[in-house]
C-alpha cells in the first residue's frame, strides 16, 4: 500500500459549483482510495461512476463526488493507491485547475511505499465509433498518443504525446469562452478564473498557456485519472493507447473493460 506521511488539507473554489470548499486527505494503512462527505463514504471505483457530464462522478443512492479525475491524476502520479479523504462539499476543490498542486501536496507530505507494480495489458481493447476511438494494445513500452479537433487554430486536428510528465501535470481545465454564460446559467463552470482555466477563443487563449497546446495535454491528464479509477496507472504500464475525440465517457467505458485486461508484476 502506498500513501502519504501525513495529513494535508488544501482550499479553493469548486469549478462547477463556485462554493469554496477544502478537501483533508489522510494517510491510510487499508488500500483504496476512500471520499467521506455528510457522514458517507464512497471508494474511488470505476464501478461507482455514475456520471460523465462535463467531468467524472462518483456516488451511490447516498453520496456523491464530483470532478475527481484531476486528484486521480495526482495519485497515479505519485503511485498513490491508500488515502482518506474528507470533503466539506461533494465536489473536490478545483485548485490550480490540473494536477500540479495535488502533486506537490503529496510530495511535500511524503509518500510512504509507491507503488511501482507495472500494469501489463493482456490483451487489445478497442472502443471506435464514429471520429471517436480508443485503443489500448499490449506493449514492451508505454506509448500514449491523443488526439483532438477543437474550434481552435491551434487545436484543430492536433496530436499530442505522453512525453513530459510535468506538462501534462501542469496541464489546466479549458472551455470555450463563448461557451461560459450558457454553462453558469445550466449550473455549471461558477468557480472559473483565468487562474484554474484557459478559455478558448477563436484564434487565442484567456491566459498564457503552461506549455503548447495546453488544453489537448489536459485530455491525457483525464485520461488518467479516469483510467486509475480502475486501478490502471497508465504511467506504470506497458501499453499502446492511442485516443482521438474522446472524454470521460469514453475514459470510463473502456477502464470497465480494462479493468479485467490487466496484469501487475514487480
Amino acid at each position: 500500500m502506498a500513501t502519504i506521511n501525513k495529513e494535508v488539507v488544501l482550499k479553493s473554489v469548486a469549478l462547477m459549483t463556485g462554493v469554496e470548499c477544502e478537501a483533508k486527505v489522510c494517510p491510510s494503512n487499508e488500500k483504496g482510495l476512500r471520499f467521506h462527505f455528510a457522514g458517507q463514504t464512497i471508494e474511488a471505483n470505476i464501478d461507482n461512476v455514475v456520471s460523465t457530464e462535463h467531468c467524472t462522478v462518483i456516488g451511490n443512492a447516498q453520496i456523491k463526488v464530483m470532478l475527481i479525475e484531476h486528484f486521480m491524476a495526482a495519485c497515479a502520479i505519485c503511485k498513490i493507491d491508500s488515502l482518506d479523504i474528507y470533503l466539506s462539499h461533494f465536489e473536490l476543490p478545483i485548485l490550480d485547475g490540473g494536477s500540479k498542486k495535488w502533486v506537490e501536496t503529496f510530495k511535500n507530505a511524503g509518500i510512504d511505499n509507491p507503488d511501482e507494480k507495472t500494469c501489463k495489458v493482456v490483451e487489445p481493447i478497442y472502443y471506435l465509433n464514429g471520429k471517436t476511438h480508443l485503443v489500448v494494445l499490449p506493449s514492451d513500452n508505454l506509448n500514449v498518443t491523443y488526439g483532438v479537433n477543437f474550434r481552435h487554430k491551434d487545436l484543430k486536428n492536433r496530436w499530442v504525446s505522453l512525453a513530459d510528465i510535468d506538462e501534462i501535470t501542469k496541464a489546466r481545465t479549458f472551455g470555450y469562452l463563448n461557451e461560459l454564460e450558457m454553462l453558469q446559467q445550466a449550473g455549471y463552470a461558477k468557480g472559473v478564473s483565468i487562474e484554474n482555466t484557459v478559455g478558448l477563443t477563436d484564434d487565442s487563449y484567456t491566459t498564457e498557456l503552461n506549455s503548447e497546446f495546453e488544453p489537448a495535454k489536459h485530455k491525457i491528464l483525464d485520461l488518467i485519472g479516469d483510467f486509475y479509477l480502475a486501478g490502471f496507472n497508465i504511467l506504470n504500464s506497458k501499453a499502446e493507447i492511442i485516443v482521438k475525440e474522446a472524454g470521460h465517457t469514453v475514459h470510463t467505458l473502456v477502464a470497465k473493460q480494462l479493468k479485467n485486461k490487466f496484469t501487475l508484476e514487480e
